[in-house]
């Protein structure tokens, strides 16, 4: 392999110091330690205009996140659970997305929740993902009880937590490669 895999990173929130934003940064720091170059959409600097918004297919937003979309080999989600559901603000990501940014790239999934873990927003965030082509690799996180989730230093507290997250990482990387082949 020439060139690293790029893989980037969509976080479900407008603030990238959310649990959402730390669960994507925890990932996309491993995935640069397995010799990866990441990017991430920061929706707080360049946030999205809805879909069909007056004015937003012109946007220059938006081309600068289907630029940064087509540049990568892999996208990383990470949404907050609202009423059983992805983010509007993750919906809006994925609805900027076409076949063209993500036809056969791989996509890691992650989401947090106030209480139980359930797996809701991860099959819509992989019903969406399909739509446009991608593939949802099997490796998935739903971190439950988000508001003990996390260490004073930002950390995943559950060691079963931190396992998954390495083997989703690991599976981005690795199929990435063979993808690229």
């Amino acid at each position: 392999m020439d060139q690293p895999i790029v893989v980037m990173g969509i976080c479900g929130t407008y603030d990238l110091n959310s649990a959402n934003g730390s669960l994507l940064k925890i990932a996309l720091d491993l995935c640069e330690g397995k010799g990866a170059e990441t990017c991430i959409w920061d929706n707080a600097i360049n946030p999205l205009p809805l879909v069909g918004e007056e004015g937003c297919w012109d946007h220059a937003n938006v081309k600068l996140y289907k630029e940064m979309a087509n540049s990568a080999d892999a996208i990383l989600l990470s949404s907050p659970e609202y009423h059983g559901t992805m983010s509007g603000v993750m919906k809006n990501n994925l609805d900027w997305l076409s076949s063209s940014q993500t036809s056969g790239k791989l996509f890691g999934l992650m989401s947090t929740l106030g209480g139980q873990s359930n797996s809701n927003t991860l099959n819509h965030m992989r019903i969406a993902v399909r739509w446009i082509h991608g593939w949802a690799i099997p490796e998935q996180i739903a971190v439950p009880q988000i508001k003990e989730a996390f260490d004073d230093s930002g950390n995943i507290k559950s060691e079963l937590i931190n396992q998954r997250i390495e083997d989703l990482v690991e599976s981005i990387i690795s199929n990435s490669i063979k993808l690229r082949r």
